[in-house]
């Protein structure tokens, strides 16, 4: 996303630049368009005299881009004043832009009108009416980076690399991520139906969430008991405006409890705003190495660093899965890399560019990839990701899928959606006899036995309201940090480190 999406403006020089590189592409067409018309004029007056005083033929200096850009415009005009049905100039102007950037065969670099325009600025506002959960292309497909915490779309049961193919019955091939991104987005209260494909399960799920305000509260923190010592956690769930401000609170608030070592969470972080993942980076790395490298398209590089001066006092350990990317990738590499701290979890998302945001002058604008980053000893992991120092994977019970229920489920029938409450109730410390889709007796006494504990009618069938309470008390048992593994290590590496 300086999206990593804000303006890059590190040397002094004014983002107000690019209109004036706008301007003169305007210009290069006008003149590109006069010069060709000048040429057709010159052809085919007659009474123009062909050869100067010396008598030689005089030919007006033009160039392949001239001839390209002239190009463009005879063919705005072809169409504008010859086409079957008549089209706004707006309309051919922004398929022309699109155009372009399509060309590049970059997901992140687009063009987005004023609508869409807003609708992404508002995504770092304080908060914003939706689903909650970051979204991206990947080879034509529009993927889901993350779910953010506590979000509509993480209760109903979305995950990263879950593939969007249809918003409310309508496809969505051939869209891009921003034209997705305002179908999923409504206002409070209602519901959008999602079409996913999954990894591992043979058909498409269907899953309705409920659109309700998301603030952008992107900073949890708490403090951990290990082997007596006091090791603090902070959870950033994404990088926006007053991320890096929250962050330095929250951490100064545990270092006055005296911890003894710093867990930074970045699961689930689809990135953000890359000043403020430098201004955290900004706390824990010296400046003997960069906190990262931006790379121009001359391969010219510039190394920014911290202005610390001098290391934590206790050790810190990062947390990553494949739905950390972009600035949390910056930040989990700045940490390895820069100051040696073990990266603990799963590989992450791989997204090493930098985009900046360019005002069109109309409330448009094109959000284009300038830079690449590079980790501070010069890698770029793009499409690569970060490997962990620890590989740990998370159990089952974090890879449960939704339940779907169109019917009761009951004995003797045989369902992908009895597989997956099989596979909910066998982690719910209760045995269903079998997780292959059979609705068996066994099943059945499993199901009696849940609802006689969470006090719902006794009938050992699986109706809305059971499956409703098998699926809040799984995310229960996701939320109580015993269960979670990578933490669970996270906390057991302070236990050796002196």
């Amino acid at each position: 996303m300086i999206y990593l999406d804000e303006p890059y403006n590190r040397g002094g020089t004014s983002l107000r630049k690019s209109h004036v590189v706008i301007l003169l592409i305007c210009t290069m067409v006008l003149t590109s368009f006069g010069t060709y018309l000048g040429i057709q004029f010159t052809a085919n007056d007659e009474k123009l005299d062909d050869t100067n005083q010396e008598g030689t033929i005089f030919q007006p200096s033009t160039t392949s881009e001239d001839l390209d850009m002239a190009k463009i415009q005879k063919t705005y005009q072809l169409i504008k004043e010859s086409y079957v049905e008549e089209v706004e100039s707006k309309t051919l102007i922004e398929g022309a832009v699109e155009g372009m950037l399509a060309s590049l065969n970059d997901p992140y670099s687009v063009y987005m009108n004023e609508e869409k325009a807003a609708q992404f600025n508002s995504s770092l506002d304080s908060s914003f009416q939706g689903i909650g959960a970051e979204v991206t292309e990947m080879d034509g497909k529009i993927i889901i980076v993350a779910p953010f915490k506590n979000s509509p779309a993480e209760k109903a049961g979305l995950k990263p690399y879950d593939e969007i193919i249809r918003v409310d019955g309508e496809e969505v091939t051939g869209l891009d991520v921003y034209e997705v991104t305002l179908k999923i987005r409504g206002e409070k209260g209602t519901k959008v139906e999602l079409e996913i494909v999954r990894e591992g399960v043979s058909k498409p799920l269907t899953i309705e969430v409920v659109r309700d305000t998301i603030p952008i509260e992107t900073v949890f923190s708490n403090v951990f008991e290990s082997d007596d010592k006091k090791i603090g956690y902070i959870e950033i769930t994404s990088f926006s405006r007053e991320t890096s401000k929250d962050f330095t609170q929250q951490l100064a608030e545990l270092e006055e409890q005296g911890i003894e070592g710093l867990i930074i969470d970045v699961r689930g972080n689809p990135g953000g705003l890359l000043t403020s993942v430098e201004e955290i980076a900004g706390e824990f790395i010296s400046s003997k190495k960069p906190i990262l490298q931006i790379e121009n398209r001359d391969q010219g590089r510039e190394k920014i660093f911290s202005k610390t001066k001098k290391e934590k006092p206790y050790p810190v350990v990062v947390l990553t899965d494949k739905g950390s990317a972009s600035a949390s990738e910056i930040l989990a590499a700045a940490l390895k890399e820069a100051e040696g701290y073990p990266v603990i979890g799963e590989r992450t998302f791989g997204k090493g560019t930098v985009q900046q945001q360019v005002d069109l002058g109309d409330k448009s604008n094109i959000k284009l990839t300038m830079y690449k980053w590079l980790t501070p000893d010069g890698n770029w992991i793009h499409q690569k990701g970060i490997e962990p120092d620890i590989h740990v994977s998370q159990s089952e019970l974090y890879q449960l899928h939704p339940l779907q229920i169109d019917e009761s489920l009951h004995v003797d029938m045989n369902h992908e959606q009895v597989k997956y409450a099989q596979m909910i109730l066998k982690n719910l410390g209760l045995e269903p006899g079998r997780v292959d889709g059979y609705f068996s007796e066994t099943t059945e006494a499993a199901v009696k036995l849940f609802q006689e504990e969470n006090k719902l009618p006794v009938t050992g069938r699986i109706d809305g309201k059971t499956a409703e309470a098998m699926e809040e008390k799984i995310r229960e048992k996701q939320a109580d940090a015993k269960n979670d593994r990578q933490l669970q290590m996270a906390l057991k590496y302070f236990e050796y480190k002196d």
